[in-house]
């Protein structure tokens, strides 16, 4: 379980496109695309990736998907964390 104090923020090697309510997240190295490794991001993860800031805490970010989308603490919850591990294991957060 990710600690709900923990502040995370995208990290400057990903460039960024919004298509509709998506994201495709291309990771950079050497200034180069690394196109085997893109992700896109439904609606729900492009909203948390719009709300990684480097202010905002876990806590922060389930309060927000609570607000967003009307769901309870506990789908919240799972979401987050789920977005969190996916995201850091790519390193596409820091």
């Amino acid at each position: 379980m990710v600690d709900l104090n923990l502040i995370f923020s995208q990290s400057p090697s990903v460039v960024t496109r919004k298509t509709g309510n998506e994201y495709v997240l291309v990771p950079i190295a050497n200034n180069i695309a690394d196109m085997n490794s893109v992700y896109t991001l439904n609606e729900t993860g492009a909203f948390l990736w719009e709300q990684l800031d480097g202010k905002k805490s876990v806590k922060d970010l389930i309060d927000a998907l609570i607000s967003e989308y009307d769901v309870d603490y506990e789908t919240a919850a799972s979401d987050v964390f789920s977005f969190i591990e996916e995201m850091s294991k790519y390193l596409i957060i820091k």
